[in-house]
């Protein structure tokens, strides 16, 4: 993923999110939906689970007695930070000795880049200390969700499959339902104790992990906020004693004060998903619904919906987006690098790859995200993403013991940071795959080749942190930024559930995405886009309405 486009789709930008997870990583529970005609959870399954099912579905929670005390304590709700290097021999021990049986498995898994060579290093390593041998059957990242769809459609399923949660369209929610093992009798109330590491992960990351009514997938915990960060060039605007704008309003009159198309600098790239939050319109669906005097509204219907176009349409007219963003061409990310954008929005994973990037040719480079503001003076609304959207899922054909020793797997992979086995995940074997230089760890070609972080660290991985001992300055901006953020933070109606809507539902939102650009844009209406809302409203969007309703009844 190392290309950004100017204006990524949904699936696209998510990826490279979940992506950024896997770099920096390592609740009060909520029904689970799951309905007879399609619905929630993944389902095919009557009812829903109700407050006293979901406790004991739920794994219990103990917190590491291993894991390192961070640097910046998380507030807040907010990540934790690690700023200092922790010398291997400090590090703590959660799996001292193989608790595999030798057993082999099958993973699948997407990733984005060049799969090593089989029996490399650092998988032969991994495998020696989990105590199995795992034949990975990495796939495409960009094309997972038709190779996934075929393999859940077929009879010959991989031991431990990966979904990421974009990928939950069409019949895959209840293929995982019918495919994939109940986990519960293994891990729910203090069943889950027998796997410290997993017992570590926060609850807010299982809730999502129920589907079909059962708890089925093993997570990867996503932090609290930051699917879409506001990055801005800190060192350019300190050079020009420039303040970072706090108002909507004040941003729109700061873009045209900044750009100059003559000197090839232009303030921002295409701001929508940023305008979004800024203006409080609700999440992506199945959280993009609200109460308003009794009636469920959807986010397309709302004014703040279209205000944010609207805001984000004036970015556009006003000619300080970059040329190639509104052409939507090209890589926006090198665009801010080179100063020609001072501003753009992306997934959180650009920041620490960004920085060491930068260090050697241009020394001085510092990006920083800026606070969300809001509109018309108002507070902005963040809404609260779900605990985890990345699971790996047991196929439930598996016999218990294999299934024991599949979650003995991801125990090892949950290891929290500071401990010696979330070291060998992440960076593999030292002397091999990284040295030790200036008390930084420094990846050799070979780790470069061989240490992906799309295998292991999708199978489980620990609560969310960010630790980078090599750029501290940055941990100490994002975890600073996470705090300011969390007290704007509220959870949507449907937070923490996983809804599968009915299959005569699955386009029926398609056509907004391509309309929001185009309206940006210029090339369509603000009346376009009501138009497409009351076809929307006619083509299904009352009758999803009413579906969902019944699901809020239910939850009451």
């Amino acid at each position: 993923m190392s290309n950004s486009p100017s204006a990524p789709s949904r699936r696209r930008f998510l990826a490279s999110t979940a992506a950024a997870a896997a770099v920096t990583a390592g609740g009060i529970p909520l029904l689970t939906a799951c309905g007879s005609d399609g619905g929630g959870g993944g389902g095919g399954e009557g009812g829903a689970v109700s407050e006293g099912d979901l406790e004991s579905i739920l794994p219990t929670y103990r917190a590491s007695d291993v894991a390192v005390e961070p640097d910046i304590a998380g507030e807040h709700g907010a990540s934790p930070g690690y700023t200092s290097f922790i010398p291997t021999d400090e590090m703590g021990v959660t799996v001292p000795e193989p608790r595999g049986s030798g057993g082999e498995f099958r993973v699948m898994s997407p990733l984005w880049g060049t799969p090593p060579e089989s029996g490399n290093a650092y998988w032969t390593a991994m495998d020696e200390a989990i105590g199995v041998r795992i034949n990975w059957q990495t796939q495409d990242g960009n094309t997972y969700g038709e190779k996934l769809g075929a393999v859940l459609a077929g009879s010959d399923i991989p031991d431990l499959v990966c979904v990421p949660g974009w990928e939950l369209q069409g019949q895959i929610p209840r293929a995982i339902a019918s495919r994939f093992a109940d986990l519960g009798p293994f891990l729910s109330g203090d069943r889950v104790l027998d796997y410290p590491n997993l017992a570590a992960i926060p609850t807010a990351a299982w809730e999502p992990a129920i589907f079909g009514g059962a708890l089925r997938g093993l997570p990867m915990p996503a932090p609290p906020i930051g699917g879409v960060i506001p990055f801005y060039r800190q060192d350019i605007f300190e050079e020009n004693g420039w303040q970072v704008p706090t108002d909507a309003e004040e941003f729109l009159s700061f873009c045209r004060d900044v750009t100059s198309a003559r000197n090839r600098v232009w303030a921002c790239e295409d701001m929508k998903w940023s305008a979004f939050i800024i203006h409080g319109v609700l999440p992506d669906k199945p959280q993009y619904w609200e109460e308003v005097d009794g009636r469920l509204v959807n986010r397309f219907e709302t004014d703040a919906y279209l205000e944010a176009l609207d805001w984000t349409r004036r970015l556009f007219d006003a000619g300080v987006v970059h040329p190639d963003g509104v052409a939507n061409q090209g890589d926006a990310l090198v665009r801010f690098t080179s100063g020609e954008s001072l501003m753009f929005n992306q997934g959180q994973g650009v920041w620490h790859s960004t920085l060491t990037e930068q260090r050697t040719s241009n020394p001085d480079f510092r990006m920083n995200a800026f606070d969300f503001f809001g509109a018309g003076g108002e507070d902005p609304v963040l809404y609260a993403g779900n605990g985890s959207s990345l699971w790996t899922f047991v196929n439930k054909d598996l016999p218990e013991d294999r299934v024991r020793e599949a979650l003995e797997i991801a125990n090892y992979c949950a290891a929290p940071y500071g401990t010696r086995e979330n070291l060998l995940r992440t960076y593999g074997v030292e002397g091999v795959h990284h040295t030790v230089e200036d008390e930084q760890r420094v990846r050799t070609p070979q780790g470069e080749t061989e240490v992906v972080p799309d295998t292991y660290v999708f199978i489980a991985s620990p609560g969310h942190v960010v630790a980078a001992s090599d750029v501290p300055q940055l941990v100490e901006d994002w975890t600073g930024w996470m705090r300011r953020q969390m007290p704007l933070v509220r959870e949507s109606i449907f937070f923490g559930r996983q809804i599968q809507e009915p299959d005569r539902f699955t386009n029926l939102n398609d056509q907004f995405e391509d309309l929001e650009d185009d309206v940006v844009r210029g090339r369509r209406s603000i009346g376009d886009v009501q138009d497409a809302v009351a076809e929307w409203r006619r083509n299904g969007g009352d009758e999803l309405r009413d579906w969902y309703q019944r699901l809020r009844d239910d939850q009451s």
